[in-house]
């Protein structure tokens, strides 16, 4: 496995690659691997001939008073994990690297990046689309694969491929979760263990909107003030948002649709946490 921190060594590592016929997988992360990033790397490894993952904590993602300081990075241990998944190239670039000190450039969408995460974390989502688009421009791959816990990301990076036409591919990969249904995440390592038995009440949250998505007298808009409720009345757990929304625009749905998807974001201690479930409705 090959390791560089350069933007013009990766594109000329890639480019070689390329140049062979080979198809190429790209994998962004900000480092703190779990499971869940390994099966990002795993489909990427199953689809394509070469495989790049990415290693940088972006600062341009992170809010005032947000955790990029304390952000965990265990990079040895994160390369032991893409060996392991048999990724052939690491990109580990420094912030300098990535921005310079006299950019003025940056990615933003208009529509999609306003809501939900978007408005509780103002500025987030430009930082994401501008790191991604980056990134793109970097690996040129044909696919690059994102995880569907972060449900609202890759809905903006699809669109923002489309609006740019740019010629790849987005993956996204289902939840990986504990055995007792916690999302994987980098945070989970935040939670006191008294906290991470309040976080439960996420996934049975949606566990039970998927129960009542079943039953034909429930809206999407009273299963989503059931969930407010469900999370709302557990001690320790402030929610941001729990909503039933259209997969695609992430617009209430004035109607029981044939899917939608169920989006919670949450408090539970210090730590926020999000998590999501596509709904299928009977």
């Amino acid at each position: 496995m090959q390791v560089e921190a350069l933007p013009s060594a990766v594109r000329d590592v890639v480019q070689s690659h390329r140049c062979g016929g080979k198809r190429i997988g790209l994998v962004p992360t900000m480092g703190a691997l779990h499971v869940g990033h390994v099966s990002l790397m795993d489909a990427a490894r199953r689809d394509c001939d070469f495989v790049v993952a990415t290693i940088f904590v972006n600062p341009l993602q992170f809010g005032p008073n947000e955790d990029f300081d304390r952000y965990p990075c265990s990079l040895e241990h994160d390369l032991q994990k893409c060996e392991a998944a048999g990724v052939d190239l690491v990109f580990t670039p420094e912030t300098s690297q990535m921005y310079a000190a006299d950019a003025e450039s940056e990615v933003r969408l208009t529509g999609l990046t306003r809501k939900l995460e978007g408005r509780h974390r103002p500025g987030h989502f430009d930082g994401v689309t501008t790191v991604v688009a980056k990134l793109f421009n970097i690996a040129v791959p044909d696919l690059a694969y994102f995880g569907q816990k972060d449900y609202q990301q890759q809905l903006i990076i699809r669109q923002m491929v489309s609006d740019l036409d740019w010629g790849l591919e987005i993956v996204t990969c289902p939840i990986v979760r504990e055995d007792d249904g916690l999302a994987m995440s980098s945070r989970n390592r935040y939670l006191s263990p008294a906290d991470r038995e309040r976080s439960l009440i996420l996934f049975r949250a949606l566990s039970r909107a998927q129960e009542l998505a079943q039953t034909a007298s429930e809206t999407p808009d009273s299963i989503a003030q059931q969930l407010q409720q469900l999370i709302s009345g557990t001690d320790g757990v402030d929610p941001d948002y729990a909503v039933v929304v259209d997969c695609e625009t992430l617009e209430p749905l004035p109607q029981r649709p044939e899917r939608a998807v169920a989006l919670i974001a949450a408090r539970v201690g210090k730590t926020r946490l999000i998590d999501n479930q596509i709904l299928r409705f009977r």
